[in-house]
């Protein structure tokens, strides 16, 4: 399977701000599945409204108990 085109420079970059290089095949590999996040979210973009998320942790956590009862 052919690695993403995101893994390069993105490794190049963590080398550049944080001084380390990917550690072994599992991080890179785990690094390549990153496109597939980033997709997934890019097609949420304009579909979500603030409305739609708890606008704290508080209020998430109540809407939670609320289920329940």
């Amino acid at each position: 399977m052919e690695e993403p085109a995101l893994v390069p420079p993105t490794m190049e970059q963590i080398a550049r701000w944080q001084g380390v290089q990917l550690p072994n095949a599992t991080a890179r590999h785990g690094l390549g599945e990153m496109q597939g996040l980033i997709d997934a979210m890019a097609k949420l973009r304009g579909t979500m409204v603030f409305e739609d998320e708890p606008s704290s942790f508080e209020a998430a956590l109540r809407d939670c108990k609320e289920q329940e009862a």
